[in-house]
């Protein structure tokens, strides 16, 4: 049975870990080994908090059947040889590929060379921390220094920190994550985010496009000082093709000029600064490329919300989409969700639903929070989840302990895993959507979970009483306890730091609360979305103000495709019929010469009219249809005043010089 149901999660989490992968990274354009290195990462990951509750149920069964047989325990092979080889593999190849794909390095050897350099400071700390407490234990005349001991230490002194960053991104989800639910079910509050959004991004859109600008300056100037002939010009080749088409049709090689470098006196850049240039280049293309595809979703999000706020007093309960959506519509599911199911969904139920799902997971996070601040007491025992799983136990019903331990597991790891595609980092981690996550944060990602699955399972077998060192019990252990080791060879950790640290998730829920860490940062200049700040109201505004000139812009633009179908289908057939018209042949041998003489007459005056016809179709075909976003037109008296609009769609209030000119 548990052969079958591991067989099951295998395959199940593989293709979960394929699909948030292909979701966020690029199979197309990013390398290899950093798709497989992710992959890996995160499917171990995913795998092994699958896998514990499975873990937890069978080793419970085993517990009671030799109870039974008054035989000693037996562990479960397929599971315990699962964990040996978990994580360890992607903690070490994780760090060594991310230095490697953020290198800029134009070669294979350059790029280890750099990533090597790297890493040594990286591996440096871990051994000088695995060291501090290798001194602790020789000093201590009490322990004696075993393998099994010295890997309990390795395995703490990297947990240790991987348990502090837990806390602190537990605290932030157990509050933030049935918050955003219930905020969610408020009319308005996600349209009112989304042009707070809109406005910072058209900010970051702006910076993004300046950077390129610089960077490619910088391009071109190197391109036109290293000629065809210098040893250094395939490194500039490289770094031409990580350049936009538009950049690289503009700065062409010049195969015309044969001077010999060596005779001039020029000052050429360094391989070291074509390497420094070449990575500037490669972040600079992706962070541009992001943001113009946020910047095309969240124009997307912005006007489905207006349709809902729209929609909610439709009298005809049908729910009216201003613009069509550009990717064809499966039809099963249009004839589904059709326009009237849209309209209760959207407008009715899913407020609802987003409601009674908080009230859900506020409950959890109740629980959790409790747990977390009781679960050392033994005797009463006061976690419930251990309470949940004791009281499943006493009536053999296995079943319920899998389901009970796969809920609450699964709970801690959404609230700890969507913190971390949540966060954002500046631009040194952010893990972006629809494929615009580059390599660094993608292994970034997968470091992290490394660091953070092991302390997250160490804790809920503490909250279920699973874990010998907090039971004080002499039972069989599962086989995750058995692998990572217990930390009763490092008293001060076991009886004090693993228990008293995740007492401070109660301070970090009462923070997040409060929104304590989201005022501290718009104290330090970094906007965030607030509903009593005066800069959030000001940037809705902007955001407002964005999203109604790009909607116009649509709509002018979709007027204008339509104005030119209606002319095609009025006068494309005119000019077929006369087309056709100049085809006729008249066959000579069913005619005598009165009738030629009478043809020729009638045919003369046909093709006179024909052509006139025709002359006509054409001068009207040839007529181009307005230009609304010339000068010379507008609709809109903001878009006449100075300094607010451009042709084209250019904002000026969004320019490099000045961007919140218009706030």
């Amino acid at each position: 049975m548990s052969g079958a149901a591991l067989g099951l999660e295998i395959v199940f989490v593989f293709f979960l870990a394929l699909f948030l992968l292909h979701r966020y990274g690029d199979f197309k354009k990013q390398h290899r080994l950093v798709i497989i290195g992710t992959l890996l990462a995160w499917y171990l990951c995913f795998l092994i908090v699958f896998i514990l509750p499975l873990d937890v149920s069978t080793t419970i069964y085993n517990r009671c059947k030799h109870a039974a047989a008054n035989s000693s325990p037996t562990e479960n092979s397929n599971i315990t040889g699962f964990h040996a080889t978990a994580t360890p593999v992607p903690r070490i190849l994780l760090p060594f590929m991310q230095s490697y794909a953020r290198s800029g390095g134009f070669s294979i050897t350059g790029k280890i060379k750099t990533a090597l350099i790297e890493n040594a400071i990286y591996y440096g700390t871990y051994l000088l921390i695995f060291g501090a407490f290798l001194i602790y234990v020789a000093v201590n005349p009490h322990l004696h220094l075993e393998w099994n001991q010295l890997q309990t230490i390795g395995i703490a002194a990297a947990n240790t920190w991987g348990l502090f960053l837990l806390v602190l991104l537990l605290g932030y989800g157990l509050v933030e994550i049935p918050r955003s639910y219930w905020n969610g079910a408020k009319r308005g509050y996600l349209l009112m985010k989304t042009y707070f959004k809109a406005a910072k991004l058209m900010t970051e859109k702006a910076d993004a496009e300046e950077t390129l600008e610089d960077v490619m300056e910088e391009v071109r100037k190197v391109n036109e000082s290293i000629k065809y002939n210098h040893p250094l010009r395939k490194c500039i080749d490289t770094i031409l093709k990580k350049c936009p088409t538009e950049y690289q049709e503009k700065m062409g090689r010049n195969m015309d000029d044969y001077e010999d470098f060596d005779e001039k006196h020029n000052t050429y850049p360094s391989e070291k600064s074509l390497v420094k240039l070449h990575k500037q280049v490669i972040y600079s293309v992706q962070r541009h490329r992001r943001t113009q595809v946020q910047w095309q979703i969240l124009l997307e999000q912005a006007f489905y919300l207006e349709d809902v706020a729209k929609n909610e007093t439709s009298a005809t309960r049908q729910f009216v989409h201003t613009f069509q959506s550009p990717e064809p519509e499966n039809k099963f599911l249009q004839y589904f969700y059709n326009p009237t199911v849209e309209w209760y969904w959207e407008c009715l139920l899913r407020p609802w639903f987003y409601r009674i799902l908080a009230v859900v997971l506020s409950i959890f996070s109740v629980i959790v929070v409790w747990s977390e601040c009781t679960f050392f007491s033994t005797t009463p025992v006061l976690s419930l989840f251990a309470v949940f799983i004791q009281l499943a136990e006493k009536t053999y019903n296995y079943i319920y302990i899998e389901i009970a331990c796969f809920l609450s597991i699964f709970f801690l790891s959404i609230c700890v895993y969507s913190t971390v595609f949540r966060i954002r980092v500046f631009n040194y981690y952010y893990l972006a959507s629809h494929h615009q996550t580059d390599a660094y944060s993608l292994l970034f990602s997968g470091m992290l979970f490394c660091r953070l699955t092991p302390p997250l399972c160490l804790n809920f077998l503490g909250l279920t009483h699973m874990d010998s060192s907090i039971s004080h019990q002499n039972t069989q252990p599962t086989a995750y306890t058995s692998i990572m080791g217990s930390m009763k060879v490092l008293s001060f950790i076991a009886d004090g730091f693993y228990i008293y640290y995740p007492m401070l998730v109660v301070i970090l829920c009462i923070a997040t609360y409060f929104s304590l860490g989201t005022r501290c940062l718009n104290l330090l200049g970094f906007q965030q979305f607030m509903g009593d700040n005066d800069m959030t109201s000001d940037l809705v505004d902007e955001g407002k103000e964005l999203i109604r000139r790009e909607k116009r812009k649509r709509q002018r633009q979709e007027e204008g495709e339509n104005r030119r179908r209606e002319w095609k289908e009025r006068y494309g057939h005119n000019r077929e019929d006369s087309t056709r018209n100049r085809n006729v042949h008249v066959d000579p041998k069913e005619s005598n010469l009165s009738d030629i003489s009478t043809n020729r007459s009638a045919s003369k005056y046909t093709r006179a009219n024909n052509r006139t016809e025709r002359d006509r179709i054409e001068l009207l075909q040839d007529v181009e249809p307005l230009d609304f976003n010339a000068e010379t037109f507008t609709d809109d008296p903001l878009e006449s005043e100075p300094g607010r609009y451009q042709p084209g769609g250019r904002y000026l209030s969004m320019s490099h010089s000045r961007i919140f000119d218009d706030v």
